[in-house]
């Protein structure tokens, strides 16, 4: 079986030009002008931009947390992910009992039946010893090439400065890149304590018990130690102007170090914490200040920051109460849980549908990004720096067929109807996007038909990854 894409504007991550798109098998066999095949399934996408399905390389689904789950698996997430164009996530392996083996095999035991999108892995490390240290070198063999670790989350996630020393060094050797969460786990807790001494519950002391300031020194540490190990480190989920100021210091210093951000650290801040329903917005590390949205938006222009993925970890705002999900009521516990606590609530947003377009709209439309740089940061850079390029995050010969063909003037008022995340709220509610994905194909299957849900437990496979680029 073949498609043509014809007519169509082909949007790279270095070029834009009027292209035709043939493909077969599943992989992308021919991209030019005047392509005729008549044995080809012909798709007029004149007036169209055709790019690179997206890839997000920060997702958390079906995390527990506290005294529940969040609530998208590997089915719902990557339908929420196609209709906003991502075709390809990156979730995490939880440093659970057993080996660092048995980890990943229970997770795909779990998510490759219900994958309806691609999907690979990184391994979060957070507990060390000798042992830990030897399997590292296992997780090539695994198709995983990327480790995080944590400066938070004391007595739960995180490894003493030490710790990460030593597992920076272990995994430069096996061409492992190291991801970091940067907070200051001690303040938080010194903090919390005494806030929650005092009667503070509200949502809004999320965030000023995890001070900005913190978070720059936490990762200003971590960058002495990648200086140090000459081991690459990327920092995820960037929120505060500081880091982008630290991030490219040790750029210009030729320290091996990279970055995300995401979008809720462009477009809300500490005052939506104060709304009556605030909850909503929780996510570590918080939402910040304007000052920091604007900062990070500059760094994106200016291509200080590489990626934007999404942290996408939802949960419901009110899980008492069912919400209908293709026709079945689902219901399950979420940020009512921290009604009267802020610490209870669980920390995590949706976004996995969101990401592509919103940043279209905001980023590219209000001139903040170029349509190269938009596929950069939404698909190529992530693919490269992951180990996934060039079978995803372009549009060439060999690629995987993971095609967008967007319609750049398609207006959308969006929201949870749209977007299919499999919660009870979206954070854009209202919104006025103009440009939204029209079709959507994995690996040359056609998944998103304009509101027509094509796709299906197991579509997805299990992507390995090789050893990433650096740059």
């Amino acid at each position: 079986m073949k498609t043509l894409i014809k007519n169509g504007t082909v949007i790279t991550g270095e070029e834009t030009r009027q292209a035709d798109v043939l493909i077969e098998n599943e992989k992308v066999i021919r991209v030019g002008t005047n392509i005729i095949d008549p044995d080809a399934d012909l798709i007029n996408a004149e007036g169209k931009l055709v790019m690179p399905g997206g890839v997000d390389a920060h997702v958390h689904l079906e995390l527990p947390m506290f005294d529940t789950i969040s609530s998208d698996d590997y089915y719902t997430g990557g339908k929420a992910a196609a209709f906003g164009g991502t075709t390809t996530m990156i979730d995490f392996v939880s440093h659970d009992e057993g080996s660092l083996h048995d980890n990943i095999s229970r997770l795909l035991d779990k998510a490759a039946p219900k994958a309806s999108i691609d999907f690979a892995l990184h391994m979060n490390i957070t507990r060390f010893d000798e042992t830990i240290l030897r399997q590292l070198e296992t997780l090539p063999a695994e198709g995983i090439t990327s480790i995080k670790v944590f400066t938070a989350y004391n007595n739960r996630l995180r490894l003493a400065d030490q710790g990460i020393d030593k597992v920076m060094q272990v995994s430069r050797s096996y061409g492992l890149l190291t991801m970091l969460h940067a907070e200051d786990g001690d303040e938080i807790e010194t903090m919390v304590r005494e806030v929650t001494a005092q009667g503070h519950t509200e949502p809004i002391w999320h965030a000023i018990t995890r001070p900005a300031s913190g978070t720059v020194r936490a990762f200003r540490r971590i960058i002495e130690l990648s200086a140090k190990n000459d081991a690459p480190l990327f920092l995820v989920h960037m929120n505060v102007a500081g880091e982008v100021d630290e991030l490219s210091r040790a750029r210009i210093e030729g320290i091996k170090v990279m970055g995300e951000t995401c979008p809720q650290y462009l477009f809300f801040t500490e005052d939506d914490l104060k709304r009556p329903d605030g909850a909503k917005w929780i996510c570590s590390p918080p939402v910040r200040k304007k000052e920091d949205n604007e900062r990070l938006m500059r760094a994106l222009s200016s291509s200080e920051i590489q990626v934007i993925s999404t942290d996408h970890c939802p949960f419901f705002y009110g899980g008492t109460k069912p919400i209908k999900y293709e026709n079945e009521f689902v219901r399950i516990p979420g940020k009512e849980l921290g009604k009267n606590d802020f610490t209870k609530i669980p920390n995590g947003l949706p976004g996995i549908a969101d990401r592509m377009p919103v940043l279209w709209t905001y980023g590219v439309g209000k001139g903040h990004l170029t349509p190269n740089q938009f596929v950069n940061l939404m698909c190529t850079n992530p693919a490269r720096i992951f180990g996934l390029y060039p079978q995803k995050g372009t549009i060439a010969v060999g690629s995987d067929a993971d095609i967008v063909m967007w319609d750049p003037g398609k207006q959308v008022n969006y929201g949870v109807k749209i977007a299919h995340h499999r919660t009870d709220y979206n954070l854009y509610e209202g919104w006025q996007l103009k440009g939204y994905p029209e079709k959507v194909f994995l690996r040359g299957k056609l998944l998103v038909d304009l509101e027509k849900w094509l796709g299906a437990p197991g579509s997805g496979k299990y992507q390995t990854c090789k050893q990433g680029e650096i740059f």
